[in-house]
């Protein structure tokens, strides 16, 4: 192989590089923010506070070259949860086996390429 074609051959795999860009200090901030928002609100924003989390994550995403973004809501996200409380209420807490992936399933709808 000559010069020329490990050079391209790099730069494209440079181009469809993952990677997380995100550093340690932006992360120990968001944790504060996110459980101060959860505490003082006594976990009724929580639906905000993991919004503002999930964004800061995958904002900071790249996949394949191209970098992810997050456009859910707390406002959206609040809808749910509730329901998800009351499905857990009525079935006396099994519905809550299911909520995790409740939460998957937004968090990756919500999810696209920037």
């Amino acid at each position: 192989m000559s010069e020329n074609t490990i050079e391209v051959a790099n730069s494209a795999s440079n181009e469809l590089e993952s990677k997380f860009d995100g550093g340690v200090l932006s992360f120990i901030g968001y944790s504060i923010l996110v459980s101060l928002i959860s505490t003082v609100t006594l976990g009724i924003c929580l639906p905000w506070a993991l919004c503002i989390f999930w964004k800061w994550e995958i904002d900071h995403t790249i996949i394949n070259g191209n970098r992810l973004k997050f456009n859910g809501s707390g406002t959206s996200l609040f809808g749910h949860w509730i329901l998800w409380w009351l499905l857990c209420i009525i079935t006396l807490g099994i519905y809550g086996f299911w909520v995790y992936i409740a939460f998957a399933k937004w968090k990756t709808k919500h999810t696209i390429f920037a």
